[in-house]
């Protein structure tokens, strides 16, 4: 699943290009939580939580990610770096796609110079090296996202399932071919990370058995290993359950 996700992002990366348009705030909202942290039209943003800024385009989705209630942002004004945290709120909106979300918002618009997005085509190493970034990103994420909803810190009602997942890659094929392309490679790292969680009946729970026996020396018990198929089966069970409720939610069922 990684592999195939790694290959999607470089040849879209190698035929479509990736954006490199700086993001430079074009206004700033009075009295909103940018204003009152002390940001300034024609800032650029360098980074968000320590998290390099390398498009105009990641702005808004590193914003969204965050789980904190303050976010640290790096800018670069006049050639001299600030760095400011800026206390976003939380709003009911839409995506892209014109589904309810709830966002962070900060009180910013970004516009590229000339209205003009500077995307460019990679070369093989590049295009292998951003992709790479991005598989490694989207894993850290969901991982940082999945433990903080596990402490309640984070809405687990963003949580979709198949039925989700059907309806925003539809949704994604009227766009074009890229995107369509680009939503499978994310909908791929979704499967390979859970496929390596140490649940039995998953990859990573065949690797978690091979680790106890490394450490104790001989496998599990045939009755250790039922009991842990069990647990596991719960999990799935539960969590497609979960899922599935959301989905059905999402669409007005509830």
């Amino acid at each position: 699943n990684y592999v195939l996700a790694i290959l999607i992002f470089v040849i879209i990366n190698m035929i479509a290009g990736k954006d490199m348009t700086p993001a430079v705030i074009d206004e700033v909202v009075k009295d909103s939580p940018a204003f009152v942290a002390g940001m300034k039209k024609s800032d650029k943003i360098i980074s968000i939580d320590n998290k390099k800024v390398d498009s105009i385009l990641q702005v808004s989705t590193f914003i969204n990610i965050s789980t904190s209630e303050t976010i640290e942002f790096l800018i670069l004004r006049n050639d001299q770096e600030i760095s400011l945290l800026v206390k976003p709120n939380l709003v009911d909106g839409k995506d892209s796609l014109g589904n309810s979300v709830k966002k962070r918002m900060i009180g910013i618009k970004l516009s590229p110079l000339n209205n003009e997005f500077k995307k460019q085509p990679l070369g093989p190493s590049k295009a292998i090296y951003y992709s790479i970034k991005e598989v490694w990103f989207v894993t850290v994420t969901s991982l940082n996202y999945l433990g903080k909803m596990i402490i309640g810190s984070a809405d687990s009602s963003q949580l979709g399932g198949p039925i989700r997942i059907a309806k925003i890659t539809g949704q994604v094929a009227e766009h074009g071919i890229i995107p369509f392309f680009s939503i499978m490679a994310y909908i791929s790292i979704s499967l390979g990370l859970i496929n390596l969680f140490p649940i039995p009946m998953l990859d990573g729970g065949h690797l978690m058995f091979y680790l106890f026996e490394k450490i104790f020396g001989k496998p599990l018990s045939q009755k250790t290993q039922e009991g842990f198929f069990r647990i596991g089966l719960f999990l799935l069970v539960s969590l497609m359950i979960f899922v599935t409720f959301n989905d059905l939610k999402d669409l007005g069922l509830f």
